[in-house]
């Protein structure tokens, strides 16, 4: 089962609280004329096309990806047919794997045209944000424990901080927008708010949808079968008097407004998309395809940054009452690790008031290396901003340190921290460990379920520092995958006929030692046990791609031949629809769990459905009764044997598809195969997911390095670029182009250093060096270009002193 999540905020300001048609044809797949020349290329190309198939119900009308095909789904969503920004992330990453695989790039930035009109509000949806000011960036409002604290109230007197970020941003993009993910989309508006994407109105039940929805938002103990959804520009239509407002927040007198939240861990999975998606591209001589997309994920990266900031920008560390803990400025209020949401709001148009919050609390399972290196050190993907491309350069030490500091004596990757205990500044328990002195916490953010018992939010964290080592041999984080991925083996069995189990939950004990960076500690108080185990589609395929990636950075045949048996287990459950493994769902005894109410506090769901004292989570969802499955939980809450479900996961279905195509890339070649659509005069070659930039802490900028052509017997031409340059090392890639009129079969780059350069790794070509000359010839898959067509490759290398550009020598071979 996925976890059970939330994106929750209290924040005020301002006195109160706080033209593309983009259809399900068009998302189509467009299945691949040649067939792909390994089974799981071919694998993941049948999988592919059942997601994208319209018949199999995984997109909307509109062309948005639902959180699952089936609708009674409750989970971190509470209807299937709602979506995340996780699922836009999942989708992004999919297209980019189907961009290497076919050389088709067209879908992928379809996803991102996709986004920015459903689930990255426009100017409309957020109108206010002109009259942000960043010296008040919001009013303190304490968090609680349970939801019968609600609605909290505004506290003035607590000082907050400066928001030192937003005028570069303003300043670099030309506008007071916020640019990233809200969480959650009410996709065909079950709901009814008809809070319409690009309409910035509650348009009601008749409206299509997407439309922007919330929940949760009531301390760490409030599960999904205790939230009350509401609409995020709340225009006081349906709920209370007040909306839904004084449900949440306190004060005199409220104001009609709008209120997102970003997942942090979703924007960064964008990202990381994105990046792969460059390199691929590049790869296949074609990274001009895929350039708008790359910086519009470059930009959401420069506004990611929220997330690394405490909630009220107050000062980073020692936060042990909320009066007497200071308010940040500058950078001291920057924990630089990504935290579990930000937000913004602000009065609907008209108003006069904006205000934005970041968050103290940092969970291991939603830091991404892999974002971070890119958006520090790959020029591509570089922000605008003035501080962003440092920003995240700091950001990829901080979560290394983060890492290393919370593995368990077994290997396990324990909780996280805060800089806000029980989100009041509050003094944590006496002997509570710290990093750079955020309190640690073994359940961050929510607790029931505890956040970090279920075992996918080890994959999900794994499988990027997995990818990071593979793409940078990062030294200091081999150690800790080393130690992770012997404890999870251990865990793993695999059967025949599709039989197989993993972990699924995990008990936690101890406690790690205090940080010291210089002399880390040993944290043999701090243990983990797995206390039961099942068959996660998606937890599965997370789990495939960290023992892939680690197995293909470490050489270690034992994680590559679990990765493959996992795999082909999974394989064996492949239906109509996808990959299908059924699940008991006992926890929906919880549809008729109370919804707290305030006393005395009462309104009405756009569809009439009450909300008052007494209401449960089923009473004020009245539609889920005429779901075709609900017959299945009814008999359940009438004492028969709990639910049994077979759900298809958006994420889960594309991670599978994606474990397929990166077990064909890393370890069979991975060769692409011709689209019937969008063809190119581009050679198709495949990238080898070896690209590789800094593994160093301290990235300084890249240094503008300007292309360099040389000329070639035949036609045949050689462009030398350095894609990145930190001072000790580079990474620099050569792109091959036939300007003859007959196509090639094979080609030869070669040149010699004018320094002591030194090549470390290379990918799409074969190199070899004598002294300081070096030659590059294609590989097997790369060598044919036709006319006007070009491929490349890359490596990365050492080198002190000077790095000058090579003159390079082409030839057809």
């Amino acid at each position: 089962m996925s976890r059970l999540s939330r994106r929750k905020f209290v924040a005020a300001a301002g006195g109160t609280v706080a033209a593309l048609a983009v259809g399900s044809k068009m998302l189509e797949a467009s299945a691949a004329t040649t067939a792909a020349v390994d089974p799981y290329a071919q694998q993941f190309l049948d999988l592919y096309n059942k997601i994208k198939s319209s018949a199999n119900g995984y997109f909307s009308p509109q062309g948005v990806p639902y959180h699952s095909v089936e609708t009674l789904m409750v989970e971190a969503p509470d209807h299937g047919h709602q979506t995340t920004s996780e699922a836009f992330s999942y989708w992004m990453w999919l297209e980019a794997v189907y961009g290497r695989v076919t050389g088709d790039w067209a879908p992928f930035n379809n996803t991102w045209a996709a986004a920015e009109k459903y689930i990255i509000p426009t100017s409309v949806d957020q109108p206010s944000n002109g009259s942000y000011n960043s010296s008040k960036p919001a009013t303190y409002a304490p968090e609680f424990p349970e939801t019968s604290g609600y609605p909290s109230p505004l506290d003035s007197s607590v000082p907050v901080g400066a928001d030192p970020i937003a005028a570069e941003l303003q300043s670099a993009y030309g506008t007071a927008d916020v640019y990233g993910m809200h969480w959650l989309l009410d996709v065909d508006n079950v709901y009814g708010y008809g809070n319409t994407a690009g309409t910035g109105a509650e348009n009601g039940p008749t409206a299509p949808g997407p439309g922007y929805i919330n929940s949760y938002q009531r301390g760490a103990q409030e599960s999904v079968f205790e939230t009350i959804p509401q609409p995020c520009t709340d225009l006081f239509k349906y709920g209370g008097p007040n909306g839904y407002l004084d449900l949440f927040v306190k004060d005199q007198s409220y104001a009609k407004q709008y209120k997102y939240t970003n997942a942090p861990d979703a924007d960064a999975r964008a990202i990381q998309a994105a990046y792969w998606a460059y390199r691929w591209a590049s790869a296949q001589g074609k990274a001009s395809a895929v350039s708008a997309s790359v910086a519009k994920a470059a930009k959401m990266g420069d506004y990611l940054r929220y997330g690394t900031f405490d909630k009220y920008f107050k000062q980073i560390g020692n936060c042990t009452s909320p009066s007497s803990c200071p308010a940040g400025s500058g950078r001291s209020s920057q924990h630089y690790l990504l935290g579990w949401y930000y937000a913004w709001g602000g009065a609907v148009a008209g108003g006069g008031w904006a205000w934005r919050i970041g968050d103290g609390a940092a969970h291991h399972g939603y830091q991404n290396p892999v974002a971070a290196w890119a958006l520090s050190t790959v020029s591509a993907m570089a922000p605008k901003s003035a501080t962003g491309r440092s920003d995240w350069a700091t950001s990829l030490t901080r979560q290394i340190e983060f890492l290393r500091w919370l593995q368990s004596s077994e290997g396990a990757i324990a909780g996280g921290a805060t800089n806000s205990w029980n989100g009041q500044y509050a003094q944590p328990p006496a002997g509570t460990p710290t990093f750079y002195g955020m309190a640690y916490d073994w359940e961050p953010v929510y607790h029931d379920p505890p956040s970090n018992n279920w075992f996918g939010m080890q994959v999900w964290g794994m499988e990027r520092w997995a990818e990071y080592y593979y793409l940078t041999k990062d030294s200091r984080v081999k150690a800790v995958l080393d130690k992770w991925v012997t404890w999870a083996s251990s865990k793993v069995t695999v059967g025949t006929g599709g039989t197989f189990s993993i972990p699924s939950t995990l008990s936690w004990t101890g406690a790690p030692d205090t940080w010291n960076a210089s002399s880390p500690g040993a944290n043999t108080n701090l243990h983990v046990t797995v206390t039961d185990s099942g068959q996660d589609v998606g937890v599965t395929a997370a789990l495939i791609k960290t023992l892939l990636y680690y197995a293909a950075g470490t050489g270690n045949t034992a994680a590559q031949s679990l990765g493959k048996s996992l795999l082909d287990a999974l394989a064996l459950h492949t239906d109509t629809k996808g990959i299908g493994i059924p699940e008991t769902r006992a926890d929906y005894s919880r549809f008729n769990d109370t919804v707290y109410v305030p006393p005395g506090w009462s309104g009405k769901m756009p569809n009439g459905d009450t909300i008052a004292p007494g209401s449960t989570f089923l009473s004020i969802r009245s539609f889920l009764k005429k779901d075709p499955d609900f017959p299945k939980v009814q008999a359940y809450l009438n004492g028969g044997a709990a639910p049994v479900f077979t759900y298809h996961r958006f994420w889960a279905q594309a991670d599978v598809a994606m474990a397929l195509a990166l077990y064909s890339e890393l370890f069979l070649g991975g060769t692409t195969t011709s689209p019937s659509v969008s063809a190119s005069a581009s050679a198709s070659a495949s990238a080898s997911a070896s690209a590789s930039v800094s593994a160093s802490a301290s990235v300084s900028p890249s240094r503008s390095t300007s292309p360099s052509p040389s000329g070639g017997g035949s036609g045949v031409t050689a462009t030398y670029k350095i894609e990145s340059d930190w001072g000790a090392g580079f990474v620099a890639s050569v792109t091959i182009k036939n300007n003859g009129s007959t196509p090639i079969t094979g080609w030869r780059v070669n040149w010699t250093w004018g320094g002591n350069q030194q090549i470390s790794s290379s990918w799409n070509a074969g190199l070899t060096s004598s002294g300081r000359a070096v030659t590059a010839v294609n590989l097997n898959y790369n060598g044919t270009i036709p006319p006007g067509g070009s491929t490349s490759f890359g490596f990365q290398g050492t080198y002190s002193g000077t790095n000058a550009v090579p003159t390079l020598t082409a030839s057809a071979s």
